[in-house]
């Protein structure tokens, strides 16, 4: 069964820097496969944030290109994302999955709340 654990949010000031981690247990193939980082705001559809393949290439969405980075360690079977400048709309709540097409392959797992307010 595969598990995936989300941590590292909080509350920050606009302007700020979090680092969140994913942490993925169970019978996944981590390595080969691409993993990425979603979020959803109050009220809002769940979004994607960025990706990262197995070969190191990333994409990101418009709206955080340049201040999100997002990266993985295969043996920890963890995926990170670094958010810098943080924005009062950046504030939601966190996920890590892997994208199959337009779906994801496994169950969601509980997210972690970010929330950037003064």
């Amino acid at each position: 069964q595969v598990q995936l654990v989300e941590s590292g949010g909080g509350l920050v000031q606009p302007g700020g820097s979090l680092r969140l981690s994913c942490a993925a247990s169970g019978s996944i193939f981590f390595a080969i496969r691409t993993v990425g980082w979603y979020r959803q705001a109050p009220g809002k559809r769940r979004e994607s944030v960025a990706a990262i393949t197995r070969d190191g290439n990333t994409n990101y969405a418009d709206s955080v290109k340049g201040r999100f980075t997002i990266s993985r360690d295969n043996a920890k079977k963890t995926v990170f994302l670094q958010m810098n400048s943080l924005e009062p709309e950046d504030t939601a709540v966190y996920y890590c999955n892997f994208p199959s097409g337009d779906a994801v392959r496994f169950a969601w797992g509980q997210g972690t709340q970010v929330t950037v307010s003064s």
